[in-house]
């Protein structure tokens, strides 16, 4: 584990291999190798992959933990203190262990709630291992990206990022089924998942990065150009519109309130881009490329 693209094409005698979402042991094996840490904690155990790997490597003291061990997340404690912790929670809703478990829990991290309530959860429980960690512990946080209902989703931005990131590596995913299909058109499978090792190097101060989407009209934007801007307009109003129906979209924006003659400025960008054209007088429409 000596670079930041990871790639195992066999998961490794650990675990079961048809536990659904479950990692390849060798990636907990390398990082182990690699780190060689006092005690190892792993979160969302699954399967045992992890039990499975650390007893191969001679742990003692390694902890294994998950809803399907009575170990809850959100509500229990982690039990030791430790320098490494090893997670890879569910991607959202994609495999709902209920189903496969048939184990319905209301704080399973993988029911079907809604994204932004998961990815609260799961601050949560990443503000808990960063805790429990002794001061230059590592944790370990393996996860995807998904796509649900032609919207791409991408946790590891979405999420709070707890302590100071050491390094970001990027695993290439192996027999999934997106990869066994052929998709025309503009479709990208993913086929890649994220790891991400945060450090602990303070005992008080915590880094923190959150990530806030807000919604803003471009109108308002200060580095917005008058062909960009027009641009919009006709788009909004369906590619053809008349002068006074243009200058309405325009009239609220901020370069339109900064510049008094902002009218003969639409009427001078309309007529030098190429963008525009004119289909007759007053009227002007998206020029075909």
């Amino acid at each position: 584990m000596q670079q930041t693209i990871l790639s195992y094409k066999q998961r490794g005698k650990w675990g079961k291999a048809s536990y659904r979402g479950n990692c390849s042991g060798h990636i907990i094996k390398d990082l182990l190798e690699l780190f060689q840490p006092r005690k190892f904690v792993e979160v969302f155990s699954g399967s045992g992959t992890g039990r499975d790997v650390a007893k191969d490597l001679g742990y003692k003291n390694s902890v294994h933990l998950d809803l399907n061990e009575g170990w809850n997340a959100l509500v229990d404690e982690i039990p030791t203190g430790s320098d490494f912790v090893f997670s890879h929670p569910p991607y959202w809703d994609i495999i709902q262990y209920s189903k496969v478990n048939n184990r319905i829990h209301k704080d399973d991290l993988s029911n079907p709630i809604s994204y932004e309530e998961f990815i609260k959860k799961l601050d949560q429980v990443n503000s808990k291992i960063y805790q429990s960690l002794v001061n230059g512990g590592r944790h370990a946080f393996l996860v995807g990206d998904l796509r649900k209902k032609g919207k791409y989703y991408s946790i590891i931005k979405d999420m709070a990022w707890i302590g100071d990131l050491e390094v970001h590596m990027l695993k290439e995913q192996h027999n999934t089924i997106s990869g066994r299909k052929n998709y025309g058109g503009t479709f990208v499978p993913i086929n890649h998942e994220h790891l991400l090792i945060f450090r602990k190097n303070h005992i008080w101060n915590v880094p923190v990065k959150l990530t806030h989407t807000k919604e803003f009209n471009l109108k308002n934007f200060d580095n917005m150009t008058w062909r960009d801007l027009i641009q919009g307009a006709l788009e909004h109003l369906g590619g053809h519109a008349q002068l006074k129906d243009i200058y309405s979209i325009v009239q609220d924006s901020k370069k339109a309130k900064k510049n008094q003659h902002w009218k003969e400025k639409v009427r001078q960008t309309l007529q030098i881009h190429d963008n525009f054209q004119s289909s007759s007088r007053g009227n002007w429409e998206l020029a075909i490329a």
